[in-house]
């Protein structure tokens, strides 16, 4: 469980500005070196793993760009909520997937694709000396989170309600890679980030499993975007996420199947 900070708000805040500079990016990838764009936005966490993927759609698809927006899935889903010509959304939770669906925007039922837990990321010299979870209860350690709104940060609150731990966040993040930075930079002593996070930072910091972390698993789905500018490559692109080759990029990044 949080204690609700100042920062909290501000992360709020932060949340509808980094909405409005992503839409902006995705805005100007779109339609640009005149050959046919297909546009992803994808929860941070599939940052490293859809990159990979778009590249080899890209292979299979000459004269296809594959340009994705990366966030906070609550940010992504409001950008598309708002009209962003997004073609494919991906989202770390089905609740965040949910306001993309009652809003009219997804195309058919979405499909859950893959799994995630959390992990307690600490600098690799752990200068906190951080154990376990119920380590995390020490007001003088600075413990980094995601906002409550985005699927990490609602995660964190479940697992912490299990583990019956209490937390005062230093800080709660916009999305899981910026509390990832905060822990790589020694600006934090600890953060509740995905264990493929860790994995993706390849040393720079080390993972904790908790076994209350058990109660929070963030199912991902992934739909078509109701309107996308390119439908034809919408489902060819979920058709790869969800085929075998997909299911091999994520199982290696640290990914579980649904």
């Amino acid at each position: 469980m949080f204690k609700r900070s100042a920062t909290t708000s501000a992360a709020v805040a932060a949340l509808v500005a980094v909405a409005s500079a992503g839409c902006g990016e995705v805005d100007e990838a779109t339609g640009d070196g005149g050959g046919t764009t297909l546009t992803v936005f994808a929860a941070a966490s599939l940052t490293e793993t859809f990159t990979e993927l778009g590249e080899a759609f890209e292979k299979a698809n000459p004269g296809t760009d594959v340009r994705f927006g990366f966030a906070g899935s609550s940010t992504l889903a409001q950008q598309i909520t708002q009209g962003a010509p997004a073609d494919v959304f991906a989202a770390a939770s089905p609740a965040t997937m949910k306001t993309v669906a009652d809003a009219g925007d997804a195309a058919g039922d979405p499909v859950v694709f893959t799994t995630n837990r959390l992990v307690i990321a600490v600098p690799k010299d752990n200068p906190g000396g951080v154990r376990s979870v119920g380590d995390l209860a020490d007001g003088d350690l600075r413990v980094v989170v995601c906002a409550e709104q985005v699927p990490c940060g609602a995660a964190a609150g479940k697992a912490l309600d299990a583990a019956g731990v209490t937390v005062e966040p230093a800080s709660a993040e916009k999305d899981v890679k910026a509390v990832l930075t905060k822990v790589r930079l020694g600006e934090a002593d600890a953060g509740l980030v995905y264990r493929t996070d860790v994995k993706a930072a390849g040393g720079d910091v080390t993972g904790i499993e908790f076994a209350e972390s058990a109660e929070a698993v963030n199912d991902y789905p992934i739909v078509r975007v109701a309107d996308a500018p390119q439908p034809g490559l919408a489902r060819e692109f979920i058709d790869l996420v969800t085929g075998p080759q997909g299911e091999a990029v994520l199982g290696a990044a640290g990914f579980q199947a649904p």
